[in-house]
């Protein structure tokens, strides 16, 4: 279960960007060709995130289509499956322009409360 190790990965970069602060919500786009099973994450976060700043928050996941391009043709494609031969012209020298990511996009933190004296 890869999803554990992601999991920390997630809350370790949180973490060093909250700067002390509660973090609220952690947002993650992942692509689909990181074959992450979204609920197994959701959950190894809430573990990994237990005793830390990130305890409580909500993971949201952006899952991300595979989007690839042949490098022969230039012929782009978001594949059913990923089938790595280009459907224009039969080549197997593609890219991958998307769906291999697993990216940190987006924190929110809760701000300290200022108390006005009075």
């Amino acid at each position: 279960m890869h999803e554990l190790s992601i999991a920390g990965a997630v809350v370790n970069t949180a973490t060093r960007h909250a700067e002390g602060r509660r973090v609220a919500v952690v947002r993650v786009r992942v692509g689909r060709m990181r074959q992450v099973v979204p609920d197994s994450l959701r959950f190894c976060f809430d573990i990994v995130a237990r005793d830390s700043v990130c305890e409580g928050a909500r993971l949201e996941l952006v899952e991300v289509d595979v989007h690839l391009r042949c490098r022969a043709c230039a012929w782009e494609w978001l594949p059913d499956i990923p089938a790595f031969r280009c459907p224009n012209c039969s080549s197997a020298d593609v890219s991958i322009e998307e769906g291999d990511e697993l990216v940190v996009d987006e924190i929110e933190v809760e701000e300290a409360e200022c108390i006005a004296p009075g």
